[in-house]
């Protein structure tokens, strides 16, 4: 009886340490996550796992990429058909690999940019924080954005890599895909509102499980921008802005269904191609642009050129503008970090809020009389 007793002890005692793998069911209840901005992904939360689909990856796709993320306690017990996902990811992921710069501010917002190994580019990252992790050899150099180093990407094994796409045709992608790890395509900058690139923060927030903490922080970028909207909407003297430059003979400028024309209307603005939709830039002639806006009060954002000297050597017809005569040019090329990265183009699109506040004091320097532009300065 003894010898029974001490048999079932010990099946019962093994059985218990076997985990045994469970079929899931995709289709069973799901929580599909609202996003008040953000058109470009979407988070499906099932009994078991996440689901992250890239609905817009870039523009005018018409591919759809699905991700099964699950807690990396529950990946030995759970198994899922792989040829229903692009990718199955552990959560919270331990090592990635990103492909811009603007990924890095959600990375630190997060407190989790420990997490990158490697990035193409580094002299490009401006932040402090991150270039700290780059100096010590946290983070490795991969080489160019249109030819990753793929062999120290592979010698570092993350477990995901963040990437960006034109148009789906990257070979050192479907490399990087070929050898196991995942390539989650982030359409951030396809969005077409300010509010709505910074809701992508919840796509890392998602992929490290700090939903909470990543609405959190947008919810109270959202609540800055918004009190700034409205306190510039308290004015009723709206400068002219001209916007832009001449790239050999098109000037290029944004469109007023633009990113970037949005912020200028929420700065309560007289942006003088607010009017014009189109779904990339506005390509105009010199003469176009001279006509409508010599006399524009301010002039935003003169492509890459970083003085009224340069302006002036690049094409002599600038100096005719009101707002070059005026000293009144303003443009973010200037606020690098210690590598020549421009922080605008690393911040910029988690943090409208700054952009607008930047703006608002340039445009109505009376509303906010102690704040210093973060992004903006103007040309000498």
């Amino acid at each position: 009886m003894k010898k029974r007793f001490l048999l079932i002890l010990l099946i019962v005692s093994v059985s218990c340490k076997t985990e045994t793998k469970q079929a899931i069911d995709t289709k069973q209840d799901v929580v599909n996550s609202e996003f008040k901005y953000a058109k470009g992904f979407s988070i499906t939360s099932t009994e078991n796992f996440n689901i992250l689909t890239i609905k817009n990856p870039w523009p005018n796709s018409e591919k759809t990429y699905k991700y099964a993320l699950i807690h990396r306690n529950m990946l030995p017990i759970i198994t899922l058909n792989a040829e229903e996902f692009d990718g199955i990811i552990a959560t919270p992921v331990e090592k990635l690999v990103v492909t811009s710069t603007t990924h890095i501010p959600a990375l630190e917002l997060l407190g989790i940019e420990q997490t990158l190994v490697g990035f193409p580019g580094t002299d490009y990252i401006s932040s402090e924080r991150t270039r700290t992790l780059i100096d010590n050899g946290s983070i490795r150099e991969l080489g160019k954005n249109e030819g990753i180093n793929t062999e120290v990407l592979l010698e570092l094994q993350p477990e995901v890599v963040v990437g960006f796409g034109i148009d789906g045709n990257n070979k050192t992608f479907e490399t990087i895909k070929k050898s196991g790890i995942p390539v989650i395509y982030n359409g951030d900058w396809v969005e077409t509102s300010p509010l709505a690139k910074a809701e992508w923060i919840k796509f890392f927030g998602v992929l490290f499980n700090k939903e909470k903490e990543a609405d959190s922080i947008f919810k109270a970028i959202e609540k800055d921008y918004l009190d700034a909207k409205k306190l510039a909407s308290t004015v009723k003297s709206k400068p002219t802005v001209l916007s832009g430059a001449m790239h050999k003979d098109v000037w290029y400028l944004p469109s007023g269904t633009s990113p970037e024309a949005q912020l200028l209307k929420d700065a309560n603005v007289d942006y003088l191609w607010q009017e014009v939709s189109s779904e990339g830039s506005l390509a105009l002639s010199f003469e176009a642009v001279f006509t409508k806006a010599k006399t524009a009060n301010l002039w935003i954002s003169p492509s890459y050129y970083n003085s009224l000297d340069a302006l002036a050597e690049a094409n002599e017809h600038y100096t005719q503008f009101d707002a070059f005569k005026n000293n009144s040019i303003y443009s973010f090329v200037n606020s690098t970090g210690a590598t020549g990265g421009v922080s605008y183009y690393e911040e910029g699109t988690t943090r409208p809020d700054l952009v607008l506040k930047d703006l608002i004091k340039i445009c109505h320097p009376e509303l906010l009389d102690n704040y210093q532009p973060y992004f903006f300065k103007p040309l000498k």
